[in-house]
């Protein structure tokens, strides 16, 4: 497991200028634009996704075929970028609360309490993604799982639409609702989402493994 973090962090450490420009456009972000709730998303999405790159890169000329020769299950390997996914995921969205937190001193646009409440809704739309991509990336690979990727965030994106507009057709203002929760009613609400994305992300790890194990190379 160790080794395999290892391998990936070395080959990450080749994308460190893109890198660099995310971190960049973050603080720019930040530093220029009034909200400050996009600043923390782009990070933490961006950033926690970068482990699927490392699974193109481990398929990249039949490398999967040598990998597996080396003292290492097909279970650990998904473990593993299950486990890096995590660790760039919340590493990157601390960060982004640094940052934001930092500009929000000098800019004085929100109470602490609220850049706080807005990163805690962030963290499981992000545990969201990645439960989504991880299974799609290793089932399908590089060219088709990005079109299988950019197909269920459509259909993530049209099922909100539709809950709107279905609100909307019953009169109920959603924004409205959100706006006027006391504080205690929103943490149990981001209570409740962190809980249930974390079981979709258990049950994806469980699906990564099956899809990993019927693979040949």
């Amino acid at each position: 497991m160790k080794g395999l973090l290892i391998k990936d962090f070395k080959l990450m450490k080749e994308q460190k200028n893109f890198l660099l420009i995310i971190l960049i456009i973050t603080i720019g972000m930040s530093l220029f634009t009034n909200d400050l709730s996009f600043a923390l998303g782009f990070l933490t999405f961006i950033v926690s996704l970068f482990s699927l790159s490392t699974i193109s890169y481990d398929e990249f000329d039949n490398g999967n075929a040598f990998l597996f020769t080396l003292p290492i299950t097909r279970s650990k390997y998904v473990i593993e970028k299950y486990y890096l996914s995590m660790i760039l995921g919340i590493g990157s969205w601390i960060l982004s609360i640094c940052i934001i937190s930092i500009v929000n001193i000098f800019r004085n646009l929100l109470p602490f309490s609220d850049v706080l409440m807005t990163a805690l809704f962030i963290l499981p739309f992000m545990l969201l993604i990645q439960a989504i991509m991880i299974p799609f990336q290793l089932k399908f690979g590089g060219e088709k799982g990005r079109i299988a990727i950019i197909a269920s965030i459509g259909a993530l994106l049209l099922s909100g639409i539709v809950l709107v507009k279905i609100a909307s057709f019953f009169n109920i203002d959603i924004i409205f609702i959100l706006n006027h929760l006391p504080v205690v009613s929103m943490g149990m609400l981001v209570s409740i989402l962190i809980i249930a994305t974390g079981m979709l992300w258990f049950i994806s790890l469980k699906i990564s493994m099956s899809i990993m194990n019927k693979k040949e190379f």
